[in-house]
């Protein structure tokens, strides 16, 4: 039997999401559970949850709140695939029963890039949690989120203040103080001869400056002497890349890294490389593997026919082999859903949130919620990625390499589709100079601090 919520098709800025007409519940907790996503046991179905124990819960609801930035107007849709994958598990796990019995009603914001902010103060005055979301300008909405004590399982986070927040978990963390380098080491692996080669393009978003100088020590790490040729992009755009092409192209570089995603202004730079003669190896975040690069590079000839995505996810092309991308997919896929990696991040971290969950029973609390997170060191959301440590917000360490040509990505490093390579070495401490943040002896930044944040127990 499949039950989807009236809202389910007609998301909008605060729509509503979940909730099972009262037979369809009925029968949801009639029958018992023995749904599993991949491999993890479902965490959701009947019981019988009781009591208002924290904001947004009751007898019968939990509220969450999720989201994306897809009303940005430069980018239209953008990351609409995390809010997609969030609403499709809302009404997989109502379906059966809800958590503990309780039915899950999500709420939708849209950070749209620069409206973070409004969106964290509307969510603080009726949400339990934030669950599965992502926000590109987080840095602007980390204090309210922190002064309202609004616990969190993001989907991903951004600035370094919300990367090492507290009272924030995730199912792939990304702290600022130590990195999963997988993809630098793999990339040596795959070209030896170029370790002297390579630079990383520089930019003059605060964000991106931290990401970046992160990444040089990573890339020193694993063994690359990487050029410096002293290139800054403007975030905003430039008139022309063609100068900056041909200042890569003076200092002899093979292969760069953006930290960017995949939008009209990396392309243009792309597009700059093909106008001045080079060809160098691109490589990016994971957010490069996606409909946005596929596309662009079937439109323009295979100019990035040299892209190299780095991930902890297994690929989409694998959900014949992999159980739980297939499960994502099918769920995603029912409701008309867009399916991309960043749903599947969405997806581990909603998993990780309604497993700790599970276990709190009646006793539903934002304390709970953060003593069962921290618990929680083994993860891999059914198998949607590497093992990851969200209790200690560690990373994996473990990884593979996509690559691109034509419209078609294919798994490059390992070779063997549906493989990670894992190494101990791949977990690399940054340099403190790089994290663009304090943190205290518990690794949480102090900048937002205050008396009254939730801590684990036993901490």
């Amino acid at each position: 039997m499949a039950v989807t919520s009236a809202c389910a098709s007609d998301r909008g800025p605060d729509s509503s999401f979940g909730g099972l007409a009262p037979v369809a519940a009925a029968e949801a907790a009639a029958a018992p559970s023995e749904v599993k996503f991949g491999t993890l046991e479902s965490p959701c179905g009947a019981g019988d949850a009781v009591g208002a124990t924290d904001q947004g819960v009751t007898d019968t609801e939990i509220r969450i709140g999720f989201g994306d930035d897809s009303g940005y107007v430069k980018s239209p849709g953008l990351n609409k695939e995390m809010g997609d994958a969030v609403a499709a598990m809302i009404d997989w796990c109502n379906e059966q029963g809800g958590i503990n019995g309780r039915q899950i009603t999500g709420t939708y914001y849209d950070g749209a890039m620069t409206q973070a902010n409004a969106v964290m103060q509307n969510a603080c005055g009726s949400e339990f949690m934030m669950v599965g979301h992502g926000f590109a300008m987080d840095q602007t909405s980390e204090q309210t989120r922190v002064a309202c004590n609004l616990a969190a399982v993001p989907a991903f986070t951004v600035s370094p203040d919300a990367a090492n927040g507290p009272m924030t978990y995730q199912g792939v963390p990304f702290p600022v103080d130590y990195a999963n380098g997988s993809q630098w080491f793999q990339i040596a692996e795959m070209y030896p001869d170029l370790l002297n080669d390579f630079d990383v393009i520089d930019s003059t978003m605060p964000t991106i400056i931290t990401s970046t100088n992160k990444i040089r020590s990573i890339a020193t790490a694993a063994g690359f002497n990487l050029k410096n040729c002293g290139v800054t992009l403007n975030y905003e755009g430039e008139s022309s890349y063609v100068p900056f092409a041909e200042k890569f192209k003076e200092c002899g570089v093979k292969g760069l890294w953006t930290s960017r995603s995949p939008v009209p202004a990396e392309f243009n730079l792309v597009k700059a490389f093909d106008q001045v003669g080079i060809d160098p190896i691109f490589m990016g975040e994971a957010t490069w593997y996606g409909d946005a690069a596929r596309e662009w590079n079937g439109a323009n000839g295979g100019l990035l026919d040299n892209l190299n995505a780095g991930m902890t996810f297994q690929m989409i092309e694998n959900a014949d082999t992999v159980p739980a991308v297939k499960d994502y997919v099918d769920v995603v896929s029912e409701q008309g859903g867009k399916t991309a990696l960043l749903g599947m991040q969405a997806t581990s971290s909603f998993l990780l949130w309604a497993t700790a969950a599970r276990e709190c029973g009646s006793d539903l609390t934002r304390q709970c919620m953060i003593d069962e997170l921290s618990e929680i060191h083994e993860w891999d959301g059914g198998g949607l990625h590497a093992v990851t440590d969200p209790g200690a917000n560690m990373p994996a360490k473990c990884g593979l390499v996509t690559t691109l040509e034509g419209t078609e990505f294919s798994q490059a490093f390992p070779t063997e589709a549906g493989t990670f390579k894992c190494d101990d070495s791949y977990l690399i401490a940054t340099d403190a100079s790089t994290w663009g943040t304090d943190l205290g002896p518990d690794r949480i930044a102090t900048k937002y601090l205050n008396p009254n944040i939730i801590r684990p127990a036993a901490s």
